[in-house]
């Protein structure tokens, strides 16, 4: 099986929302944001079979990948653009279910990427403060 290609989804002003978070992240919880790594690896290798306790389906084609660090669960939610490759869209932390309106964001991000895939794909060097930084 191909690898999957994991991209991030990138907003109009250029933003990346989840590796903007991921680097966030890694400065303030280097555990919590090796484990979300793990997560995104794993999405790479297994791509439409990564499965529970890993990720697991919420609705409408949005994907969740799970990570926990003591008491906070850290989700990932993401999408599949054609076979192998798998979009990074919204992130949040939870104590339960995901709600609504955290889905209800991916999707509307799921929309506009669907739209323009190109304009919504975040690329190497075309965010220089993740750059300057040495991260992204």
């Amino acid at each position: 099986m191909p690898k999957t290609h994991v991209v991030f989804f990138r907003d109009l002003d250029g933003s990346a929302p989840v590796l903007d978070w991921l680097v966030t992240l890694r400065r303030t919880n280097e555990k919590a944001f090796a484990k979300c790594m793990v997560r995104v690896e794993r999405l790479e290798e297994a791509g439409h079979e990564l499965r529970r306790p890993e990720a697991d389906i919420l609705r409408d084609g949005i994907y969740e990948l799970r990570a926990k660090q003591g008491r906070v669960q850290y989700r990932i939610l993401y999408f599949f653009h054609g076979q192998n490759v798998a979009i990074l869209a919204h992130f949040l932390t939870k104590e339960r279910d995901v709600r609504a309106v955290d889905v209800d964001r991916a999707l509307k991000r799921k929309m506009l990427f669907e739209g323009n895939p190109r304009e919504h794909t975040h690329e190497e060097g075309a965010n220089d403060e993740h750059d300057e930084k040495g991260e992204g």
